[in-house]
């Protein structure tokens, strides 16, 4: 592949045309069109198409920016790099896709040894649904999503699951709220009160909503979130009980403040890594793997 020519594409596809690539290549408009045309030529794919009088990206373009976007970024760094003194060692890439119904916090805590550890790594996240991250991972532009449900089955998606471990989850209220509840046995408690509960498309949402039912409650559902950070944040502010795992249990009485009502030790909150990999072998995925077995979760895998 000729690099000038993916460099004069990228420049386009990033200014959003030719005469603004060619003037910042100090170029002709015809110098630029004619490099993107022989690398459409090389690669046997129209890269743009017409929208208007604008230019817009083919879906083969849309592939090939990703690519360019890495290249020329990785360029960037190489500069950087040899720029001082004695160089530095070159971090390793981490590309982490999180699924929207994973906690922050747990996420966080996961994700905590890439930072840590003696081997250096540029930690890249995406979060998402579910099935467009898995997506991204079936065309290696991820090295593992976090989840808290396995693969789906009804996905064709060539992946594994590596399971990190599950805790017990524990029920929180703060505020008058929680001065009003506290004391009152568990979990007859949650009865009648409002509740703010995670989303019913997510593995926890369906997990809670059948506890519930198994113990009989039917508390007021004040609402339903996919973002875990917002259902603690009005938590925090007394709109109803939220849940969250007990591996998180001192920072949710800590930070926002909360009561624990109650641990439900027949509901468990677990948690995945989905790679393409059967046997794992990237140093950030094996990294996070094993601190979450060993640390963050090991004393709910006895």
């Amino acid at each position: 592949m000729n690099y000038k020519h993916l460099l004069y594409f990228w420049t386009v596809a990033r200014l959003g045309g030719v005469a603004q690539a060619g003037e910042h290549l100090h170029v002709t408009p015809q110098t630029v069109s004619g490099q993107i045309q022989l690398l459409e030529d090389s690669l046997g794919q129209p890269l743009f198409r017409k929208k208007g009088r604008k230019l817009a990206l083919t879906e083969a373009g849309e592939l090939a920016f990703s690519y360019a976007q890495d290249i020329f970024s990785l360029g960037a760094q190489l500069e950087q790099a040899l720029s001082q003194p004695g160089g530095t060692a070159r971090p390793v890439e981490l590309r982490v896709g999180i699924a929207d119904a994973v906690p922050k916090l747990v996420a966080a805590r996961l994700l905590e040894p890439a930072f840590q550890g003696a081997q250096r790594f540029k930690v890249v996240c995406r979060e998402w649904k579910l099935d467009s991250l898995l997506a991204e991972l079936a065309v290696h532009r991820l090295d593992l999503v976090l989840s808290d449900t396995p693969l789906p089955p009804s996905l064709s998606v060539s992946a594994y699951n590596h399971r990190l471990g599950g805790a017990h989850v524990g029920f929180y209220a703060a505020g008058p709220l929680a001065k009003r509840l506290t004391g009152q046995p568990f979990p007859q408690c949650l009865d009648g009160v409002p509740l703010l509960a995670p989303g019913t498309e997510s593995a926890m949402g369906v997990r809670l909503s059948q506890w519930l039912g198994r113990h009989r409650l039917k508390p007021v559902l004040a609402g339903e979130f996919d973002d875990s950070a917002m259902v603690m944040t009005l938590g925090q502010q007394g709109h109803g009980v939220f849940t969250a795992p007990m591996v998180l249990d001192e920072q949710v009485r800590g930070q926002f403040g909360a009561t624990l009502l109650g641990e439900a030790t027949d509901l468990v909150e677990a948690f995945y890594v989905i790679t393409v990999d059967r046997r794992l072998t990237h140093p950030g995925v094996l990294a996070i793997t094993e601190a979450a077995r060993q640390g963050l979760f090991a004393a709910w895998s006895r």
